[in-house]
């Protein structure tokens, strides 16, 4: 069971950060170009589907857990964007996070657990910059940005940027996020450092920008009989 709201929140966010839309960087481009992509495509941004792999890495135990399945992100206001991901294997799971709640439902056993993130929202705010149509001044006040260098994943060339938190409090949960940005524009792949060698390293394929997603698309219907946990 999860602790608190931002432990779920940290769990939807680093499933779903990885989908964070950039202008198309080229290897060895300055860090302003790179944010002033971002800057362009930020405003554009409505809608995403996209095929994702997750490894959450223990350190202590030298243990992965891997997760894949599809995830949607659909921007329905400015300001505000509800993502749906579902996980397929190893087994059936949903995440959901909209309008300032976050649930995640196991069918397998009928349990869902829900949070609203009001007391905790400047921290979910934070984490919510790095996943969709956030501009550069909103992240550059909140994180310290740094120009990797230029790698490929999946058989694609990216660049890869670092961020680190200005806060402690967002440090507790995350001690730095790297993102791959392709020459499409997307990032490919991201990576949570959580603090101790542990780490969250997400991957995505076929991504496709879906400027006309229904609202069905990113909509988690509970069955009736499902058993809710509130968390506080």
């Amino acid at each position: 069971m999860m602790r608190n709201s931002v432990a779920l929140m940290l769990t939807l966010t680093v499933i779903a950060t990885g989908t964070l839309a950039f202008g198309a960087p080229q290897a060895g481009n300055a860090l302003d170009d790179v944010l002033k992509r971002l800057d362009d495509t930020a405003t554009k941004f409505k809608g995403l589907n996209a095929e994702i792999r997750r490894v959450s890495h223990t350190e202590l135990v030298d243990k992965n857990d891997v997760e894949s399945g599809s995830v949607a992100a659909k921007r329905m206001r400015p300001k505000e964007t509800s993502i749906l991901i579902k996980m397929t294997d190893p087994e059936t799971k949903f995440y959901w996070v909209g309008n300032g709640k976050g649930v995640e439902y196991t069918p397998k056993s009928n349990e869902a657990q829900e949070a609203n993130f009001g007391k905790s929202k400047d921290i979910v705010n934070q984490l919510m910059l790095l996943a969709f149509g956030s501009n550069s001044a909103d992240l550059q006040a909140a994180y310290t940005i740094k120009l990797g260098g230029s790698d490929t994943v999946n058989g694609e060339r990216t660049v890869r940027i670092e961020l680190t938190p200005k806060t402690e409090e967002v440090k507790h949960y995350v001690r730095r996020c790297d993102m791959w940005i392709n020459d499409k524009g997307l990032a490919v792949q991201q990576k949570f450092e959580t603090g101790g060698g542990d780490y969250v390293l997400t991957t995505y394929k076929n991504m496709t920008l879906a400027p006309n997603l229904p609202d069905s698309a990113v909509k988690l219907d509970l069955p009736k009989n499902v058993k809710v946990t509130k968390i506080k």
